[in-house]
């Protein structure tokens, strides 16, 4: 894979250049994170966004995007659901023997547990479920990714990427080599397959992400000097900086004990210091719909995806 991001001149820009996708997460999957969605959108404070099919405020996310067609949404693939109290389950199956659920007949609450259990056919027909459910409630989508890393395996990344590119949608895949995929745990012979696989679909014209970073969850303190100080630290490249944004609601209460962090992610992103610092500090900030014009018209088909 190239030291540097083809997509980048592609896009019209240098090598050095900065590209980040201010992105938000988990759409949909509570009233509180859709009705702060909506006020960053009116601001400009997100560039793009991805939607929860399987949560209960999906439905009104979709009829948001059909009011607002222009929207930047993605669908937020979606295999766990980490709440106690708040849970959901597949689209596409109630099926015990399709690994996808837990006891309870919820998605498993974490990644390694769905990762373990699903089984690889099941987890595709639910991920192109999703995605068909979103296109059916008339979102215009652009992208796809990955509820908590989920499908960043080497049993579920074949049929990720195969539904991305049969919907004409970018797929989030970071420009990783067999090394960096090992420090994540995936085998030798694993990382040497799926880099393979990163490394033709750039050769046949999928863009892909330089680096992925955001906002934390853990501390809601001083986010905007946190927002700078990582801002400050992109490296030239496509950068998706991830923010997971919601109001303060009882519900978001009831719902998430990080519920302070997410509303701090919202509040900070609200402010107009954070275009502005980008647009002094150089850096180009653009949506996954950019990346989606810049798709191959033909889905293409590179030899490592049959070894997946």
């Amino acid at each position: 894979m190239n030291a540097t991001n083809p997509a980048l001149r592609r896009l019209g820009l240098s090598d050095t250049d900065r590209v980040v996708i201010i992105h938000a997460d988990d759409i949909g999957m509570c009233q509180a994170s859709l009705t702060a969605y909506a006020k960053l959108i009116e601001t400009g404070g997100i560039s793009s966004a991805a939607v929860m099919p399987p949560c209960s405020w999906f439905p009104a996310a979709a009829a948001f995007c059909r009011a607002h067609p222009d929207v930047d949404m993605g669908v937020h693939t979606t295999l766990t659901c980490e709440w106690d109290a708040y849970r959901w389950g597949p689209l596409s199956t109630r099926d015990p023997a399709s690994g996808l659920m837990d006891n309870e007949g919820y998605f498993h609450r974490s990644t390694q547990a769905a990762q373990l259990h699903a089984e690889p056919a099941a987890a595709q027909r639910e991920l192109a479920a999703q995605v068909e459910h979103a296109r059916a409630a008339g979102i215009p989508l652009t992208h796809i990714d990955t509820h908590m890393g989920a499908v960043m395996h080497t049993a579920l990344i074949r049929g990720y990427v195969e539904l991305a590119l049969r919907h004409h949608l970018v797929p989030m895949i970071p420009r990783m080599d067999k090394a960096q995929l090992q420090q994540r745990g995936m085998s030798a012979e694993d990382a040497d397959h799926t880099a393979g696989l990163f490394a033709e679909l750039e050769s046949a014209g999928v863009p892909l992400i330089d680096h992925i970073t955001g906002m934390p969850l853990s501390d809601p303190r001083d986010q905007l000097d946190y927002a700078q100080r990582a801002f400050d630290a992109l490296p030239p490249g496509i950068s998706v900086f991830i923010l997971h944004p919601a109001e303060d609601t009882p519900e978001l209460r009831a719902i998430a004990p990080d519920w302070p962090g997410r509303v701090a992610n919202f509040e900070t992103f609200m402010r107009p210091e954070i275009p502005r610092y980008l647009k002094q500090i150089g850096a180009h900030v653009i949506g996954y719909r950019a990346l989606q014009a810049l798709l191959p018209q033909s889905p293409p088909a590179p030899a490592n995806m049959e070894t997946l």
